[in-house]
């Protein structure tokens, strides 16, 4: 089997409400030995309320900077496998918020280049995503303990969705849910960072090569086991290795 990856998959730019560039992740995910990273903006829906409060202040992805986006994210993907053997995954993260918790869903789309329009309905973005190819995560579906949105919509709906759902994630940071560690679904582990303080979390480690198709696939195959980057770094330069507590899941089976 190869040699295990470090991954980290659900990142946040300034392109929406992360404070840093797409370069810069690439440069503190680089130095600190990662493998695969995926940059995941939000991309807000814009028929409610709270989408429109986000689009307005920026915090969105949109059509008019949609291809910006995808262009740098290739600039930028070129650069991180030339300078630190690095993969970089294009993705989004639709974002749709509601005052009701129940009614909130956020996905991450993983793969693919193409616009997804956010108001259409979760299932029909799924199917659309899936259609394309794209590796579909379930971000944070459960209570994040922190004071914002919460999004139960999907985890209310497994059984009904999780054919059209790659994997769920588990942890929010530095906090892991057993609810769904434990549910027998797909499961990964992501920072969901938007800042450098976010980089102390659970993240994965994939036992795959190191290209899209073979992440995907490990992902979907669950040749997956977890560690808790326990040090934040000062800088984007190489510091060394991390420490790191290694967490291993029971497997039942080979995948």
């Amino acid at each position: 089997m190869p040699a295990g990856i470090k991954c980290d998959l659900h990142l946040h730019s300034n392109f929406s409400d992360g404070k840093l560039s797409i370069a810069e992740i690439v440069d503190l995910y680089g130095s600190q030995g990662f493998g695969a990273i995926a940059i995941t903006d939000h991309l807000c829906e814009k028929n409610n309320l709270i989408g429109k409060v986000s689009h307005g202040l920026s915090y969105s992805l949109s059509k008019e900077t949609f291809a910006e986006y995808i262009q740098t994210l290739r600039k930028e993907a070129e650069r991180a496998w030339l300078l630190y053997d690095m993969l970089v995954i294009p993705g989004f993260e639709i974002t749709k918020n509601s005052f009701i918790n129940h009614r909130s869903a956020h996905i991450l789309i993983l793969g693919i280049e193409e616009f997804i329009q956010p108001e259409l309905s979760v299932e029909e973005i799924l199917e659309i995503a899936k259609s394309k190819g794209a590796l579909t995560i379930a971000a944070h579906p459960f209570h994040t303990g922190d004071f914002e949105f919460q999004t139960f919509y999907l985890w209310s709906r497994r059984e009904k969705l999780k054919h059209l759902i790659d994997a769920w994630e588990m942890n929010y940071r530095k906090k892991m849910v057993p609810e769904v560690l434990n549910s027998g679904l797909p499961v990964i582990a992501n920072s969901d960072l938007h800042h450098l303080g976010h980089f102390n979390s659970w993240k994965s480690k994939i036992y795959t090569e190191k290209t899209q198709k073979a992440v995907f696939d490990a992902i979907r195959r669950q040749r997956i086991d977890f560690f808790l980057d326990s040090n934040t770094p000062t800088q984007y330069a190489p510091t060394g290795v991390l420490f790191t507590q290694d967490f291993h899941r029971e497997k039942t089976s080979t995948p």
